[in-house]
């Protein structure tokens, strides 16, 4: 059910491909016959112990969104972007990622076969051509005009150097072309961001709150480019693209220096503790602050005894590998190392077989 594209049909009867995403619980209470509130939900990289917003004034919910109220300044200081004109706040990255690929040159883009799944198709949609990308290029090969990076890569946490993106980007600039990195996962490493080199022709980054700060739900994000790109981002997404409740919450959670340095230690002992976890039942993993993510050979059969048990694990079938992201309470770590160890001993009882 994870990372496949389905099709259906539009108004006219033509195709259309729809990326599935995980994260379904309502789905996977019903393949399993657990009830929803029974399920210990790891299939996200969103962080558990999310910011504690602070009440919101009724006015937030009565007044139309405002862009004079410095919220793309205050964007721009936390990411430490050129200024508040190269941040363009939009509905979450999602709404840029279906948007983005139409104001490109239509042409041949590098993604890598195994990334966050909306951008392959967004491109196909625009007619973009797409082409696996090899992360260990050097010189990125001459029929390649835009190259799409998730850095760190989600779900596997492969991290590129800015040096490496930088050089990529001169390369696809020069041709006329665009780099085009999303942050998602950076929160948690903000000096290896690109953000501040987003006055660089041919450079797109995006950023969201949603993961590190834990506010998925208010769907907010940030594409961080030129102006003129941004400008007709602007135009194609129209007017009142963030809420004023959203709004309120992100400028408080970019504010919040104190929690932001607490955060980050406590994220990077929680995913030790995750990893440490998954070696001792002999999965080799990778990760970063917010998940763990293992290609073992063994490691659909862990998602499948996992979810028999109620644990909800993201499971990218094109590749066999899962991603764990992390328990929001000592209750749930202890029903995830007591589930791990069950699913293990079941994974090896039928491998004994």
């Amino acid at each position: 059910m994870v990372e496949r594209m389905t099709s259906r049909a539009n108004e006219t009867g033509a195709a259309i491909d729809a990326v599935v995403h995980g994260g379904n619980l309502h789905e996977a209470a019903s393949r399993y016959g657990i009830p929803y509130e029974q399920w210990l939900d790891l299939s996200t990289g969103i962080n558990p112990h999310g910011y504690p917003v602070p009440p919101i004034h009724a006015d937030a919910w009565r007044r139309l969104p405002d862009d004079g109220d410095d919220f793309a300044a205050c964007a721009a200081r936390y990411y430490r972007a050129p200024d508040a004109a190269h941040v363009l706040p939009v509905a979450g990255s999602q709404a840029a990622i279906r948007a983005l690929p139409a104001l490109l040159p239509r042409a041949c883009v590098g993604i890598a076969p195994l990334t966050y799944s909306e951008y392959a198709p967004a491109f196909k949609r625009s007619g973009h051509e797409v082409m696996p990308l090899d992360v260990g290029w050097e010189t990125l090969p001459e029929a390649l005009m835009h190259v799409v990076v998730v850095n760190p890569n989600n779900p596997t946490a492969a991290h590129l150097s800015a040096a490496r993106l930088l050089h990529w980007q001169e390369q696809l600039s020069a041709r006329g072309g665009t780099l085009l990195v999303d942050e998602a996962f950076a929160d948690t490493m903000p000096s290896a961001s690109l953000a501040a080199s987003t006055h660089r022709e041919g450079l797109i980054v995006l950023r969201s709150p949603g993961k590190f700060f834990g506010l998925a739900g208010v769907r907010a994000g940030f594409v961080l480019g030129v102006p003129a790109l941004l400008q007709s981002l602007r135009v194609t997404l129209g007017a009142w693209t963030v809420s004023g409740p959203a709004r309120h919450a992100v400028k408080a959670a970019f504010a919040d220096e104190a929690w932001q340095r607490d955060m980050r230690i406590r994220l990077d002992a929680e995913s030790a503790r995750l990893v440490d976890l998954l070696h001792a039942q002999g999965f080799d993993t990778r990760g970063t602050p917010l998940f763990a993510w293992t290609d073992d050979a063994h490691a659909a059969a862990l998602h499948e005894a996992l979810a028999r048990r109620g644990v909800w694990t993201r499971l990218f079938t094109s590749s066999g590998s899962v991603r764990f992201g992390l328990p929001a309470s000592e209750a749930e770590w202890t029903r995830f190392e007591e589930s791990l160890r069950e699913g293990v001993r079941e994974i090896d009882a039928t491998r004994a077989c």
